[in-house]
């Protein structure tokens, strides 16, 4: 505490008068005065005064200074609207010229379909005029009979020539269609054939097969021809008969023949049609 009371310790007011002044009051001021001095060194030229706010519709109308920078954002703006105009002028050419070539294509459909109808309706003309001409003499035969019978009293005692050229038309006619039906009649007729193949089954093993087979190759029909023949085993050693025959369709029943081969009793217990094809 005797040492604490010994030291002596300044007052506020004093510390204050001995405190440095660094406050540097017209700072903005040498700012500017420093900026112009080296603009000046370097040849530049000095910057627009700033506009004032409360100014601005002074300075609408007013034309910015070469080399500031309003000018240079004056010049890039109308570069930007020169380059969108442009633009613009493409693209309505490119939708001129697809126009432009859509109608030269419908122009050509046109010009074609045009050219169609042109030679259709020459062609047209060119029979009609046809019918024109022969319509006379297909008139004359086309006469009624209603109006034959009242020019009866008007009779041409020497004929015209329209009349023999008709009668001879008319022979010409009734020859060809007579030669044509007579080639008809002697052309050969088709006839329609089927081939059969018969199952003919015995009553037992001992059956005789031979006889079966006489029995039914035996039968006798018009348009029947019979062929081949072979025994096929069956079950439990018996056999079956296998008969091979062409028939004329108009002429003989597959079924009556089928029939009249199971009349057979003493041989034959069953018929069967294995296979039958067209000829």
């Amino acid at each position: 505490d005797s040492l604490l009371q010994e030291i002596e310790f300044p007052s506020p007011q004093s510390l204050s008068s001995m405190a440095p002044n660094t406050v540097w009051h017209n700072k903005p001021q040498c700012d500017d005065a420093e900026k112009a001095y080296y603009e000046k060194l370097s040849g530049a030229k000095p910057a627009p005064a700033p506009v004032p706010a409360s100014a601005p519709a002074a300075l609408e109308g007013a034309q910015p200074q070469p080399g500031s920078l309003a000018e240079q954002i004056a010049r890039a703006r109308q570069h930007i609207k020169n380059s969108l105009d442009a633009v613009d002028l493409v693209g309505e050419e490119k939708v001129m010229a697809a126009k432009f070539s859509s109608l030269e294509i419908e122009n050509k459909e046109l010009r074609k379909v045009t050219e169609d109808l042109k030679s259709l309706v020459v062609s047209l003309s060119a029979r009609v005029g046809k019918l024109e001409s022969g319509g006379g003499g297909t008139a004359a035969a086309v006469t009624p009979a209603a109006a034959v019978e009242d020019d009866d009293d008007d009779v041409d005692l020497f004929g015209s020539d329209d009349e023999e050229e008709d009668e001879e038309k008319a022979r010409i006619t009734a020859e060809r269609l007579k030669a044509y039906h007579e080639k008809k009649s002697k052309k050969p007729k088709v006839i329609a054939k089927t081939s059969v193949l018969f199952d003919v089954k015995p009553w037992a093993d001992d059956t005789d097969l031979d006889a079966m087979k006489a029995a039914c190759m035996g039968i006798e029909m018009e348009g029947l021809v019979w062929g081949a023949s072979k025994l096929v085993p069956l079950a439990y050693g018996i056999q079956k008969l296998q008969i091979m025959c062409t028939v004329e369709d108009e002429k003989v029943s597959i079924e009556e023949l089928g029939e009249k081969m199971e009349a057979f009793e003493d041989f034959v217990q069953s018929v069967d049609i294995a296979a039958m094809n067209k000829i």
